[in-house]
């Protein structure tokens, strides 16, 4: 069990440990909200961040697809995208934890508004013996005071009639004095009794407050922990491709992928130039006329074009300073 702090500490002579302890349990709502407030603002983090190493990973899915170094673009591409995945999956928890934690500010006003109802009587008491012990105070002095008056006129040989008008006037200051103390014992029984009760009920309202937080924060710590695990996996996993993926083996790649075969060229012989051969080859021949049976030849004397064409129409593909019509069977 705890020391109990706040019953012992929370006294003095102004009697303002309940003001302190009250709003002190206020502070922890305040506290609740500002937890939420970081634990959001440290996710709206993590989805920013998972957004762009997607970004990431879709620019490094672009890149130049060209040369032996292409296939490693694939797994910068991969390993950023699981990364992506893990921050996103941070921010995924810790929306759940946020859901938590404004669930419990809210039964928290709850119970500070019961709690606040409960304590209303030890705030009666500390205002009672605030107010009984400024009247203690103000009685005594007007008693000293009266009470010395009286002594005064005494020594001073005043008249009977003024040392005993002084006497009435001390004896009142008196018995009002005394009556403020014996209010002042009620109240002050009232009030220890009241905020020893009190105080031990905030300080178990603050215990629990503290260790919901710590659980809340332990949730926290617990997701942290566990997406770096994951980053971790992740980046070990990089790691092993990059050290699988050799020299070697993307120089094979691209040899398989772009290689334009295997046969080299075959040897070429020197051969003789044959003369009476290459001499026979070269004469040109004459070509027979080449008609189409039953077509008659009409000649258009309304045709426009050039006799450079009607010359080309009449060799009809024979050599130079050979007209006529092909011999399909002497073409050959």
């Amino acid at each position: 069990m705890i020391t109990p702090y706040f019953l012992e500490n929370f006294w003095g002579e102004k009697n303002n440990g309940f003001d302190v302890l009250y709003h002190n349990m206020k502070h922890g709502q305040i506290s609740s909200k500002e937890l939420t407030d970081f634990i959001r603002e440290r996710s709206t983090i993590e989805e920013a961040y998972a957004r762009s190493m997607t970004k990431l990973a879709k620019s490094a899915g672009n890149f130049s697809q060209l040369g032996t170094f292409a296939p490693v673009w694939d797994v910068f591409k991969s390993s950023t995208e699981k990364l992506a995945i893990c921050h996103m999956e941070l921010v995924r928890k810790l929306q759940e934890l946020i859901k938590e934690v404004q669930k419990y500010v809210e039964e928290q006003a709850k119970a500070h508004k019961k709690t606040k109802e409960e304590v209303a009587s030890t705030l009666e008491a500390v205002q009672n013996i605030q107010t009984t012990s400024q009247a203690l105070q103000k009685s005594k002095e007007i008693y000293n005071a009266k009470t010395v008056e009286q002594e005064r006129l005494r020594k001073e040989g005043a008249t009977q009639r003024d040392v005993d008008k002084a006497g009435v006037k001390a004896k009142k200051a008196t018995e009002t004095y005394k009556l403020y103390v014996e209010k002042y014992a009620t109240a002050k029984s009232e009030f220890e009794q009241k905020m020893a009760e009190t105080a031990q009920k905030f300080q178990d309202i603050e215990e629990n407050h503290i260790l919901h937080m710590k659980e809340i924060i332990q949730s926290y710590s617990q997701s942290v922990d566990e997406t770096h695990i994951q980053i971790g996996e992740v980046h070990n996993e990089f790691v092993r491709n990059i050290e699988n993926t050799s020299v070697e083996s993307l120089i094979q790649k691209l040899a398989e992928s772009k290689g334009t075969g295997t046969e080299r060229p075959g040897p070429i012989e020197f051969e003789e130039c044959n003369a009476a051969i290459a001499t026979e080859g070269a004469k040109p021949r004459k070509r027979k006329p080449f008609g189409i049976p039953g077509r008659r030849k009409d000649k258009d004397t309304d045709s426009t074009e050039s006799t450079e064409v009607e010359a080309a129409n009449t060799a009809n593909g024979a050599p130079p300073g050979y007209y006529g019509a092909i011999d399909i069977q002497n073409a050959v």
